[in-house]
Formats: C-alpha cells, sequence, structure tokens
C-alpha cells in the first residue's frame, strides 16, 4: 500500500478524505444554486501593495513627512482610500485620533491625484487568477467585483492587467452610500444582476468581505493570503477557506459542468 505524506496516511484514504471535503462544502454552500460569484479586487484578485505604497510615501513626502515601508503599509490596505490614508497620517492602523480636516483633504487629494496617474505600474495577479476566471466563465458564471477601492481606479487596473473581459459588473467604496462591511453593496449586486442572495457568493481575502457576506446573509469563500491585518480568514467564519484561488472553480465549478 502507498503511503502519503510524512504523517504516512494510505493514499486511497487521503484521495478519499478529499473527496468527501468537497462533498461537503458544496451542501454547505448550496452549490448547485451558484450563478454570480462577487469578488473582491485588492488582496483577492490583485496585489496592489506596491502602487499603494508609492502613494502613500509621495504623499507623506510631499507633506515633509517620513515614509513608511511596504510592510507597513500592507498592513494598513482593506478600508479604503480616506482610511488608508489616516493611517498614513497618524502612522498606525486605529484611527482613533481627530486629524485636522485641512490637512487630511490635503493629503487625500496628494494621494488620489498621484496614485490615479500611477495606479497600474506595479499591481499585478495573484498566481491562478486568470486561469480561474476563464474556468468560471466557461461553467457559465456570472462575475462581479465589489471592492473598497475608489471606483475610479478599478477599470484601469483592470484594463492594465487585461480582467475587463471577465466581469459583468463592479462597484467601488464610493458607488453606494455604504461600503463592506456594510451588506448594502452585495445587495446592490445581487439586485442588479437579478438573483437572489441565496445565488451568489462571496470570495474575499479580508474580514470586511467576510462580514459583508454574512450580514447580507449570502454565503462566503475566504483565500488566506492577501490584506488581512494579520489574522487569519477563518476566524470569521466563511463557508470555506482556500489557498489557492483555483481551488474555488473545484468547490462551486462541478456544478456547472
Amino acid at each position: 500500500m502507498i503511503l502519503f505524506s510524512k504523517l504516512k496516511i494510505p493514499f486511497e484514504i487521503y484521495i478519499m478524505g478529499v473527496i468527501i471535503f468537497y462533498l461537503i462544502l458544496r451542501f454547505v454552500l448550496n452549490i448547485y444554486n451558484k450563478k454570480v460569484i462577487i469578488f473582491d479586487f485588492d488582496g483577492t484578485l490583485i496585489d496592489s501593495v506596491p502602487d499603494l505604497t508609492l502613494a502613500v510615501n509621495h504623499m507623506l513626502r510631499a507633506l515633509s513627512r517620513d515614509p513608511f515601508s511596504q510592510e507597513l503599509v500592507h498592513s494598513w490596505v482593506g478600508n479604503g482610500a480616506q482610511t488608508l490614508v489616516k493611517r498614513a497620517l497618524l502612522g498606525k492602523s486605529e484611527v482613533d485620533e481627530i486629524l485636522d480636516e485641512t490637512l487630511f483633504q490635503k493629503a487625500l487629494d496628494i494621494f488620489l491625484n498621484y496614485y490615479g496617474k500611477n495606479v497600474c505600474i506595479h499591481t499585478k495577479l495573484y498566481p491562478n487568477v486568470i486561469k480561474t476566471l476563464i474556468s468560471l466563465k466557461d461553467r457559465g458564471f456570472k462575475l462581479a467585483i465589489v471592492t473598497n477601492k475608489p471606483v475610479a481606479f478599478v477599470e484601469p487596473i483592470l484594463q492594465g492587467l487585461a480582467l475587463d473581459e471577465y466581469f459583468e459588473y463592479y462597484i467601488g467604496g464610493d458607488s453606494l452610500q455604504q461600503k463592506k462591511p456594510d451588506p448594502e453593496p452585495l445587495l446592490h449586486v445581487c439586485k442588479k444582476m437579478d438573483i437572489s442572495v441565496s445565488n451568489a457568493v462571496m470570495i474575499g481575502d479580508s474580514k470586511n468581505d467576510i462580514i459583508a457576506a454574512s450580514n447580507a446573509a449570502m454565503d462566503s469563500i475566504g483565500v488566506s493570503y492577501g490584506y488581512n491585518y494579520g489574522q487569519k480568514i477563518d476566524i470569521y467564519e466563511p463557508n470555506a477557506v482556500v489557498d489557492d484561488i483555483y481551488e474555488i472553480v473545484e468547490i462551486l465549478g462541478y456544478a456547472k459542468k
């Protein structure tokens, strides 16, 4: 009998375990009802931290302040441009101090202006993103994006990374009155695409994605990479967690073959 890995698990038992795991996930997620897959953007499909760091540090230098490391900026991403700018001005994740409004508006304008001109210089796709999107489209799913990034920056990045052909709809953090973790953006997409909440699933790297889905009574799948403030995504109890985005095809895709 062939033994599998350092755990000495018989290969046949390992394969059976994998099959059972995916069958359970398909049951838990009501897999056969899914029609629309809603993706987060930054940290899920794209790694935008290099360009965001450049914009943050350009803003800080323009204000005669010291720049921050890319690693630190990485920990601040996920709540939209305004929160990112506030965190950079305060030099910490907690936005628990009142900032001078004139300073904040000046900083925000500098940041948005620079980032808008350099939105897709070093930004890149995570592994297997294109492969995943193609596979999902081939299986008949409709794809959408709900991000907290200002909506004006979404299309240039989609075009720059050749992603625009895959998505039917997208909204940004300033498209509606509320943004994630409020459920409004997810409910809006369901209404726009004429489906019930049970027909959609949210895919994201951040607690904002999973909490928004929970608040909307929508199924969710977390990705273990991306930007989640140093926390493991599974503590927010998505229906499933994947390490590689292509795993969602294995979870969701069979229902559409």
